[in-house]
Formats: C-alpha cells, structure tokens, sequence
C-alpha cells in the first residue's frame, strides 16, 4: 500500500508558468556580448532560413544594429523568426523546393529589401556554391566562404583529395563519383565491408547508408541517391571504409581574408541516431591536449589549404586508439555551434560577419581557452520509442522552456501555439547548459530537461534524460553505436526503481483527488452550497504497465496542480522524463472494471500501417501480389528521410490503400495482406 498525506509536495514536480524566451546567462558568458560601435558592417541583411537559426541570426544582427529580413514560406507566415525580423517576405509555399530553396524567389527579395548581405544559417542553401556565386555577381556578400571553399569542401570528393595534399588523415575508399547499384557493389567488395555510401553534397545524416554486404549496398545505393536528390539536388554518391565502433569528434574553426586561422577546440557528437547528432558537448572526454592539438593543426591546415574564410568545422572520426579521420569539412554555421560559444566566450555570428565584411580575427591561438563544460541536446518533435525517434507532427498546445534553471540557454524558433509540420525538420530547440565542469553541466541539464514543458506533439525528452544519466554517459564510454549497444531492443523509457515508483503512485493518486476536489467548486466556492464535503481519505487502485497497485491518499493542505487525463480515465504524467500512463479508479469501480469487456488486439501481421506522418515516395507491390517476410511494401518520406516500410509476414496482398505521393498520417493503413 501507497499512502500520501501532503498534496504540497506535488510541487517539486515545478510545474511552473514561464514565458518563453531566450537568455544569455551573465555570471557564465554563454557567448561574448561585446560589440564595438564604431565598427560598421552592414545596414540590412537577409537570413535565408528559418527557426531556431534563423532566430539566432536576428538576436546577433539586433545586437550590433544591423537590420534584418526574414524569408518564409506560406506556412510560416506567423512563425518567430518572422515576428523578429524587422522585415519579412514570403517566398513560396511549404515544400522546401518552392520555398526555401527557392534561388529566383530569394534574390528578388534581396533586390526589393536592399539586403546587403545573406547568412544562410545551415542546411537549405548554406553550402550552395551557386547561390553564393548569384549573391556575389549582384554584389551582395554572403556570410560564409568564397565559391571555390564551398566547392571544394562541399563536394565530398574533391574535399577528401584536398585533405590528403594537406597532410590530414583520411578514410580509406574509392575517391571517384559511383555511377550505379552494380558499381557500388564492385567497389564495396574492393573495399572490403562493412562500408558507408554518402552523398557527394551532403551533411547532417542524409544521404547515408551502412552496407555490410551486396545487398545492403544496392539498397543502401538507392536509398542515399534519392535522399541526396531531395535533400541536396545533388544525387552523386561515394562510398568508403566504414570505421565500426568510433567517436565522432569535430573542430571548429575561424579564418578570415587576411590569412589569419584559429580552431575553436573540439566538440564531442558521437550520441547519434541514423548519423543525425542527438547529444553534443565541449570538450570531449576523450581527448588529450596532445591529440587535440594535432587535430585542430589538421583542420586550420585543410582551411588554409582552400584559402578558407569564415566559421566552418572538420569533423573526424576517432578509434579507441585516438587515431583519427578527416570525414568532412562543413562551410557553414554547425548546428551545435553553442557549446563551443559557451566554452570560448565567442559569438560566432558575430565573427562571421566581421569576416564577410573584411575585419581581420580579433584573437590569436594563445587566446582560445577552454573555459567550463557545456552540454547540448536537440530537443526533437519525435517519438523516441520508434527507431529512437520517428517524426511527430502537431500543434503546440503548452510549450514553456526551463529558462529558469541557471545557466541554460535555449535556442529555438517556436512558441506555444506553433505549428510542426511534415515539410521541415522536427527540431523544437536546442537546449544547452553550462558548468563550471562536466558534472556540473549534466545536472543542470537533468534538472532543465525535468522542468521543460512540451505538450501537443511527442518529444524525446525521455530519451535525452536516460542518455545524460546513464553511467556509460557519465563515465565517457561513448561511441556512435552508444544507443543500439545501450537500448538493442529500442529505447522503452526510464525503468522505475521501487522508490521512484511509490512515488509516481503517491503524485497520480495525490493529483487525482485534487483534481476530483476541484471539480466540485466553480469560482472557489461549492458548486452546490449544502453539498460540502468533509472527506477527508480515499482508498484508490492505480494501474502503471502490468501492475496494479492500491493507494490510500489522506487530505493535508490545500496546494493542487493539474494532471493530464482523457475521457477513458487514462492519466498521464511526466515524471524522470519519461511520460507514464496510469489509469486511476476508486476502490468500487476497480472492483466493477473487472466486468468490462476488453477490445480484442489487432492482428498487426496482416497489416501495414505508417509508424509517422509523411509523404508515401514508392510503392513497390499491387493487390494479388505474393510477398516475403522482411520484404519491402513501400517507401515513406518523413522531413527529408526515406523509411522502407517492410512485410511482417509473408503473404498475399489483399488491398494497398496508398500510392506514390500521398501525405498519410502515423497509424494510417497503407497494405493489407490476406
């Protein structure tokens, strides 16, 4: 038995009313704030992007007095980044091709507004060489490197050549653009498996695909051509030797027109899923002075070698011996570009524009410090028990950031009310929190990812707070494979130790009363004036997973807070990160459910359904056909990724509900088999 005799102590749950903001600690410089007057830059510039990095442009632009221009497409009429800007134009509707890919839209916009320069933030056109070839021949400065830097490094082969005239290690592989399935299973065999094919152009896990055998190469082919067709208009692939089990650790580094080059030291990404980033920090763990110093040689080395200007980042592979790989070289602003502001004391907006402009770097190597810790995990709009993390669109309908917890800083682009949508990706921000060491910048985030509020959409919040606690986490132990080796059967949330789920048990049946005591007062006063209620316990039964648990809860105080319940009586409740769903009955009506009848379970085998929403790319079977266990039925397209919908069983196929095309919502029925 669970017995709770105080309502008050539900608030160290804190659920608190905050305004959503962003916020630049002082007692830690989350970034410098220092901005000399007297040196001019730009009048007015465009930010050819949107979210939370077009937000973040515009909060430095306010800073040092330069005019902004937000670009948007048509549902993003009323995002944040349009209501900061001082102007906003819409360039087309919702799909990225019409929109925010848009090269004609955007130039014309820059003619009407007068911008005088563009940051294209990253993704979209931040490592277009045409479009920064266009900005240029109509005068207009683009906030990053020449053309021939975004040329050389943007293009994965020619890049990979470069890093090996400039003495920086690489990966083994065919230097070559691969033409078809057949040649790509050619060279893999030459190679020696397993492999990774990644396209030419392209970054941010897109367009990439692990072989281990002939067959996963035609696939994985497929597959990353397509996805670098969409994402990059650029289908060329390239395969080389897949590193099994490394860290994925990146330079930042800064370079101007005068010759001048830094690296900003190191930031730690190995915390991934489908080659996307989940968890950043800086610095690593893993790095000695000695290897961190070779690195950053390599990475200034490879950007003096292309006459690099601007923030750009080398990113490495790293084995266990602390050998280490040139993988890319990204000529743009990184996504995780806030924990090195945080550890530097840098605003890296701010000296990408001073670059652009022609200043020379304000610092030298000797004033690069390393100064704290700092953490960043990706809050994403997706659902971490699928495939840890499957897309989740919605609206938000309670959206509050743990502003409030010291040193936190969040970057993000939305707000209560706002809308996420299948066209783009499912980040809701970045939160990021500094400490003074390691241990310090994880407990700050435990304790900010406890009290950040997002309710309307699904969210990996859960997953982020298992990650950052989990003792592999804490010790270092990481790698790229860290969630498949931790989670093998898939991320399921926070495992409850008896203590922890006493107290879930105490906080749903403590919530429970409160809210049924509420319920009865209208305005602070009884609804019915003789119907005053003297109760003063309750005998409840709680259900949480297999188990079912009475509870006796006793009235002490008259502090309440609200629960989340639907019209079955089913609660759910964010606790430890991980939101549980417990149904709560009186005594009387648990004894009563016994004599419900139970839905039967649907037979899943026999049909497919869409675990996301998104867009259906191919169907690859028709009413009649005959179809294997692990066969493909057809493909899904969730922002930007492309997701092989399989048979459960083998089969005849009885009915496709789909086509190619179709926008189809998580749980629709694509196929059905007899």
């Amino acid at each position: 038995m669970v017995y709770c005799n105080r309502f008050n102590f539900l608030f160290l749950l804190q659920w608190e009313t905050l305004c959503s903001r962003w916020c630049l600690i002082t007692s830690h410089k989350l970034y410098s704030s220092v901005y000399d007057p007297n040196e001019k830059t730009f009048e007015k510039l465009l930010i050819a992007n949107r979210g939370e990095i077009a937000c973040r442009v515009i909060k430095t632009c306010k800073k040092m007095g330069i005019k902004t221009v937000a670009i948007h497409s048509d549902v993003d009429a009323n995002a944040v980044h349009v209501k900061m800007a001082d102007e906003a134009v819409c360039v087309g509707p919702a799909p990225t091709s019409k929109s925010y890919l848009n090269m004609d839209a955007i130039m014309e916009v820059i003619r009407k507004t007068r911008a005088q320069a563009v940051h294209p933030g990253y993704g979209f056109l931040s490592e277009n060489k045409e479009f920064a070839r266009r900005l240029a021949s109509e005068g207009v400065t683009f906030i990053g490197p020449d053309t021939h830097a975004i040329q050389a490094m943007g293009d994965k082969i020619e890049s990979k050549l470069l890093a090996k005239n400039a003495k920086v290690n690489t990966i083994p592989g065919f230097d070559g653009v691969v033409k078809d399935a057949d040649e790509a299973v050619r060279i893999a065999r030459e190679i020696g498996y397993p492999v990774m094919i990644k396209a030419s152009a392209g970054g941010g896990g897109k367009g990439m695909r692990i072989a281990w055998d002939d067959e996963e190469t035609r696939e994985g082919f497929r597959f990353s051509s397509q996805e670098a067709a969409s994402s990059f208009g650029d289908d060329r692939l390239l395969i080389e030797k897949f590193i099994d089990n490394p860290r994925h650790i990146e330079i930042q580094v800064l370079a101007d027109k005068h010759g001048n080059a830094l690296w900003l030291n190191e930031r730690e990404c190995s915390i991934q899923r489908r080659n996307q980033k989940v968890v950043e920090e800086a610095p690593s763990t893993f790095l000695d002075p000695e290897t961190r110093r070779a690195m950053g040689e390599q990475a200034v080395a490879l950007a003096r070698a292309v006459k690099y200007s601007s923030a750009g980042t080398v990113e490495f592979l790293v084995d266990s011996s602390k050998n280490f790989y040139f993988l890319e070289m990204n000529t743009r602003l990184q996504v995780e570009h806030p924990v090195t502001e945080c550890i530097t004391g840098l605003d890296l907006v701010q000296e990408m524009i001073r670059v652009a402009k022609g200043y020379p770097l304000r610092h030298k190597q000797a004033d690069i410090p390393i100064n704290g810790w700092a953490v960043e995990c990706r809050v994403y709009a997706e659902d971490p028990y699928k495939s840890f993390g499957l897309p989740s669109i919605g609206k938000l309908s309670q959206y509050q950031e743990p502003l409030h917890v010291p040193s936190v800083r969040v970057d993000s682009g939305i707000q209560q009310g706002s809308d996420i949508s299948i066209y783009y990706d499912p980040m809701i921000s970045k939160l990021i929190t500094y400490g003074s060491n390691r241990a310090e910048a994880l407990k700050r985030m435990e304790e900010a990812l406890d009290n950040y509020v997002i309710r309307g959409v699904a969210h990996n919040i859960s997953l982020l707070r298992e990650v950052i606690i989990h003792p592999r986490f804490v010790r270092g132990d990481i790698s790229t494979k860290f969630l498949p080796e931790v989670y093998p059967d898939g991320f399921k949330g926070h495992k409850l130790t008896d203590l922890e789920r006493r107290q879930l048990l105490a906080t749903a049946a403590s919530l429970y009363v409160a809210e049924q005591l509420r319920s009865q007062r209208f305005l602070g006063t009884p609804r019915i004036p003789i119907a005053v209620s003297k109760r003063r316990s309750w005998d409840l039964s709680v259900h949480l997973g297999d188990g079912i648990y009475p509870v006796a809860v006793s009235k002490d105080g008259s502090s309440f807070s609200r629960i989340s319940r639907n019209a079955s009586g089913e609660t759910s409740i964010q606790f430890l990160g991980t939101v549980y769903k417990l149904q709560i009955l009186t005594k009387v009506a648990a004894e009563l459910s016994k004599y419900m009848p139970e839905k039967a379970a649907e037979d899943t085998s026999s049909i497919l359904r869409s675990p996301m929403p998104g867009t259906v790319v191919a169907v690859s079977v028709k009413p009649g056909d005959m179809v294997s266990e692990g066969q493909e039925i057809c493909v899904i397209e969730a922002m930007k990724m492309q997701n092989s919908m399989i048979a459960a069983k083998t089969g005849k196929v009885k009915a496709v509900h789909c086509k190619a095309g179709d926008t189809v919502g998580e749980e629709d029925l694509l196929v059905e088999l007899e």
